[in-house]
Formats: structure tokens, sequence, C-alpha cells
């Protein structure tokens, strides 16, 4: 079976079905995904809306890059302090 690639407003607009009231087996079925899937979704996103979806995305993204600024800093600081050391 293809495996189909939902974006994150998609996902929570399927989700939204779902607490409207549409059952969860015809929901699947309608939208082409298993049951399993829906619950992965709904653990995931649920009680989301996009504006905070997309906020949590920019935070993630932010997140990452300092990680990376720190690993780079500390990995210089290191490096200069075993050259001190070397020195003295």
């Amino acid at each position: 079976m293809r495996k189909r690639k939902f974006t994150e407003s998609q996902i929570i607009g399927i989700l939204k079905e779902g607490e409207r009231g549409v059952s969860v087996p015809d929901l699947c079925r309608r939208h082409g995904i298993v049951n399993s899937t829906y619950y992965t979704w709904k653990s995931r996103y649920g009680g989301m809306t996009v504006a905070e979806l997309k906020k949590l995305k920019e935070l993630e993204d932010e997140n990452r890059k300092l990680k990376n600024m720190y690993a780079n800093l500390s990995l210089e600081h290191q490096i200069l302090k075993d050259i001190v050391e070397k020195k003295l």
C-alpha cells in the first residue's frame, strides 16, 4: 500500500472531524488511514490549532539552532582550554 504524507494542517482537520462526532472507522476509511494512525495523531496533535502547531515548529527549530550553537561553542572552548594547558 502506498504511504501517503499528510500535512500538519490536514492532520488537524481530520482530528477536528473526529471531535465533531464522526466515527473513527468512517473517518479513517474516508481519508485512507488506519485507526492506529488516527490515535497516534490524536496523542501528538490532539487539541492543537494550526497556529499553535506553527508556533511549536518555530520553537523546535529555534531550540535545535540553539543546541547546535551551544555544541559548537563548547567544542571551541574545550579546544582553547587544551591549547592553554599545553603552553603552561
